[in-house]
Order: C-alpha cells, then structure tokens, then sequence
C-alpha cells in the first residue's frame, strides 16, 4: 500500500466500503429494514457534534478553538466514529423501544427517531458553525458532507480491518442470518437468541455506517448500504449469490466514482463527456460513487435476465400473444366443431364476431397461424391444418376440463364458467391437466369415453347454435 497513489488509495478505500457495506445491506433490505440505514446515517450526526464538543472542551471554554492539543489529532478520528456509532445505536434501541411498547409501526418509528435525531445533530452543528476559530470545524464537515479524496493510508487500514471483521462474522454466522432474515418465527421456534442475532445485526449494520460517514457523508451513506442489495436482488433469488453480487456491485461503484472524479473518462476517451464546461476532477467523489451505484442500480432494474423490467415485458407480450393464438384455435375448433373430423372453413367475419376482435387482429393472428403451419387461410375464410386440430384439441381439453373442476368443485352456474376457464386454462401443465381429468373421472363428472379426448361443453357454445342457424349447404368445407 505504500507504492499506491492518492487515486488508487481512495480507490481501494471505496472499493473495500462499498463491498461490505453492500454484503451488510442486503441483510437489511430482505428484512425490509432499508431505512434503518437511512436512521443509523442522521443518528450518527449528533454523536459526531457531540464528540467534536467534547474533543475541543478545554480550548471551548478558553474560547480559542484554534488551541486543540495537537495529541487530540491522532484520536479523533476514532472518537468521532465512537460517538457516531453511539448515538447510531442509540437511535436503532429508541425505535425497538417504541415498536414494543407503543402501536406505532416500524416505518412510522424510524422517521420520528430520524427526524429527531437529525434535528438535534442540526442545531449542534449550526451551533459549531457559529462558534470562533472555523478553521478547526473543518473535521467535522468531512464527517457531514463526506470527503473520500482526503482519505490517508491509515483511513484505508481502518477500512480494510472493519470491512474484514463484519465480513467474517457475516461469513460465520451466514445460517443464522439467514434464516433469521427469511423466517424469524422458525428461528425463535429452534430456540436461537433471536434478539441477540438482530442486535449483532443492526451492530454490523451501524459499524459500516459509521466507517463510512467520512467517504460518503451522513446523507448518503444510506444509499451506499441500500442500492447494492436493492440491485443485486434483480439478479438472483439466492442468498449466498446475492450477498457476492451485492458486494460487486458495491465495490464496483466506489471505483467507478473514484476513477470519474479523477478524471479517469478524459484519460480514455480523449475528452470529458460529463464536463459541460466544467473539470469534473473537482466533482465530490461520494456523491459520484452514489450515482454510479445508482446507474448500476438501473442497469439492474432494466436488464437483469429474469427480474429485470425488459424481460418482464417480454414475458409478459410473449404470454400475450400465446393466450391470443391459443384463443384463435380454440375458436376454430369450436365453430368447426359440429362437422368433425371435417374440418370447415370459418368465415373471417364469423371469427370477428365469435371473440369481438377486429379485423386486424384477426388477419394479424391468422398470418402467424399461416406461417407456423397451424392454418390455411383465403381472402375471406381460414380453416384448421391437420397440426393445427391436434394442437386446437388440446387448448379446448384443456378449458373444458377446468370448465368441469369449476362447475364441480366451485359449484359455478354452467353459463358462467367460460369466462373464468379462460383466464387460467393457458396455465396448466400437462402434468396439472392429467391429474384434473383423472379426479373428474372418478367423481363421475367426466364420462369414461371422454378421457384422453376433448370432452363435450358443459355449456351451450355460440358458435354451435351459428351452425344450426345456418343451411346445411353453408356449411359444407370446400375440397382440399
């Protein structure tokens, strides 16, 4: 480490925060405790006022805050962590305290406590700002706003120890958390010290904070603990896995902010993009490496393979569109119904009318059919290929079956079921389908010449009474 450069110093501090603080936030954000970091961060800001007061009691009362000893500079850093850390805990025990013996909620508890303790951390550095000599106030607005480019070597080793010390114990108590975090009444069942477990928790959780305030600040510190496991949730649903993306995602962004606020995107694009005017070496790096968790963040939110919110979408149109074809074999099959195993032509116009699309859809859906083979289709009818009966038979197996588990296990009116058969008939596995039509069977609901075939409607179809509507040379196929 003594070879290294400011930028890689603070790289490798931020790198080494954002790892164990987004390993320590995902424990938060499955208990759906995020804002307890958000609580720990503004608790902290009365402690650090207290401790700076107490630091600079003699040269206070000598009224010359200029005359700190210079042997109070090699603690402060830690005494300003302690009070921090204090008031942090102090903080997470007063809403404990309020959830227990008060009807307050959680979430309604942490934002008096954050309030409060914000506002009295507030009046306490209003009251430092107002006071001679503000040349030595300037540790405390390190602590408040964050300066990660000033970090020192012993800043980094501080780090290093802390972040190796919540990792291991994360890594040696990995079974209690997590079941404590998924299933805390079977582990108060088991007879594990659940309230320990939560206080070592929310411990961990305070000690990172803490550490962190004199990177990121007190407002954003939050962030740094939230947005790693809030994104690597989008990736996994695995908890060892999202513990390791989490803290990828961490350590990612403390060296993306850092290396972008030393200018790292003018050295390899040949210019700045994110100038406008301006030399973004000077931009704050805590706040850049938030924003950098945050596009991170989105990038998660937009792009994860399964949780992501495109391949949502396209889960989502592709299931559209499938419950749009097997609809338009089912109507084929039935309107052709009476006259199997002779398939007929249905008129476009009779298809429009039978499901109330529109002419567009319908030729739309019909040249999917045509080019899958399902269909053969003219200017003004189409009509079911061989493929496409045997795959027509099964959809309407299907919504028959469950047309009959309705009538005979929800006592639903026969003329009623159709409409709820078809919102779950596109649903059932094959497996689900055997297991349905085997218990109809034996409840006598389905008749034994029925199974293994599409079973008759329970309810009169629309399409049947067309047929019988219409002459019999009307419905005669056409050859071919």
């Amino acid at each position: 480490m003594i070879a290294l450069s400011n930028t890689q110093l603070v790289m490798l501090g931020t790198s080494l925060l954002g790892c164990v603080a987004g390993v320590v936030g995902s424990f938060a954000v499955l208990r759906r405790r995020a804002l307890v970091g958000d609580l720990l961060a503004h608790a902290a800001l009365p402690g650090l006022c207290a401790a700076f007061l107490l630091l600079n009691y003699r040269a206070l009362s000598a009224r010359a805050l200029g005359e700190v000893a210079a042997a109070t500079s090699a603690w402060r850093f830690t005494a300003m962590l302690a009070g921090a850390f204090v008031t942090g805990l102090v903080g997470v025990a007063v809403v404990t305290f309020i959830c227990r013996w008060t009807r307050t909620k959680e979430d309604a508890a942490i934002g008096i406590v954050l309030g409060t303790f914000f506002g009295v951390g507030v009046v306490l550095s209003s009251w430092i700002q107002n006071m001679p000599a503000a040349s030595s106030k300037a540790g405390l607005q390190t602590y408040i706003y964050g300066q990660a480019a000033g970090m020192t070597r012993e800043d980094v080793w501080f780090i290093t120890i802390v972040a190796a010390a919540c990792l291991t114990l994360v890594a040696l108590l990995y079974k209690e958390f997590k079941v404590f975090s998924f299933d805390p009444g079977f582990a108060r069942a088991q007879g594990w010290p659940t309230l320990t477990l939560d206080l070592v928790m929310m411990a961990t959780l305070a000690l990172v904070t803490v550490v962190g305030l004199p990177t990121v600040g007190v407002v954003l510190m939050a962030a740094m603990l939230i947005i790693p496991g809030a994104a690597a949730r989008f990736w996994t649903d695995r908890l060892g896995r999202m513990l390791v993306v989490s803290g990828a995602i961490g350590a990612a962004s403390g060296i993306g902010g850092t290396l972008i606020s030393a200018g790292a995107l003018e050295s390899v694009l040949g210019y700045d993009p994110l100038a406008f005017g301006h030399n973004t070496r000077n931009l704050p790096t805590g706040p850049v490496i938030v924003l950098c968790g945050t596009a991170l963040f989105l990038v998660s939110l937009l792009f994860a393979p399964r949780r992501g919110a495109i391949a949502r979408l396209v889960r989502m149109l592709t299931v559209r569109r499938r419950i749009q074809h097997e609809h338009l074999l089912r109507s084929l099959y039935e309107l052709s119904e009476p006259r199997l195993p002779r398939v007929l032509e249905v008129p476009l116009s009779q298809l429009i009318e039978d499901r109330s699309w529109t002419a567009a859809g319908v030729r739309r859906l019909l040249r999917w059919a045509g080019r899958a083979g399902l269909v053969e289709r003219t200017a003004t009818s189409a009509k079911l290929t061989t493929e496409g009966l045997a795959l027509a038979e099964r959809v309407v197996r299907r919504h028959r079956l469950w047309e009959l588990f309705l009538i005979s296990g929800a006592d639903i009116a026969p003329d009623h079921v159709d409409r709820d058969a078809d919102s779950i008939e596109h649903f059932l596995t094959p497996d689900l389908v055997r297991r349905l039509e085997a218990q109809l069977a034996r409840t006598g609901r389905l008749p034994p010449a029925a199974v293994g075939a599409v079973p008759l409607s329970p309810h009169e179809l629309a399409a049947h009474e067309a047929h019988r509507s219409n002459s019999p040379s009307a419905q005669e196929p056409t050859d071919g």
